[in-house]
């Protein structure tokens, strides 16, 4: 029966997966719990052969669940948490033109022009394309470098800003 070897295997390595899930969770309710979780999920979707089969299923699914509950407790509920990043803060929309047009100096007339097709009217490279009767290929070399000399202005207003 499939489940006969997987429960055999889990009551004879119990000890050891608990070892082990205490190992990655430091905490014994935890740990009793990844293994409760791990013997449900191996239940569940059975399909164990061999007590080998099992033992390395076992230990798999362990180390995983174990890894889901660290990544779980690690995020932390936004929720009363007052951080001057985290708040949000109102524009006018002639800030925002004065803050694009100074992250935009710099750039060619075309990659401008590509760069405003891209952002703000939402066009396709190949649209842009034919539009402006170019390559595909040189519409996407000229947006690579509008943003990468975007990303450099932005670094350096970033930079002024937090002297």
């Amino acid at each position: 029966m499939k489940t006969d070897n997987l429960t055999y295997s889990f009551l004879a390595l119990r000890d050891k997966l608990h070892r082990s899930a205490l190992g990655f969770l430091k905490n014994d309710e935890d740990a009793k719990d990844a293994l409760q979780d791990t013997f449900f999920n191996l239940y569940k979707n059975g399909g164990i052969q061999t007590e080998s089969e099992a033992r390395n299923k076992l230990f798999t699914v362990l180390r995983n669940v174990c890894i889901d509950k660290l990544r779980k407790t690690r995020t932390i509920p936004l929720t009363g948490i007052e951080s001057e990043r985290l708040k949000v803060n109102s524009y006018s929309f002639e800030d925002i033109q004065k803050y694009e047009s100074l992250l935009t100096a710099g750039l060619t007339d075309i990659q401008r022009q590509i760069y405003s097709l891209v952002t703000h009217d939402g066009l396709e490279y190949d649209a842009i394309a034919e539009h402006l009767k170019m390559s595909v290929e040189a519409v996407r070399m000229n947006m690579s470098r509008a943003r990468k000399k975007i990303r450099s202005n932005y670094k350096l207003l970033e930079n002024e800003r937090s002297r």
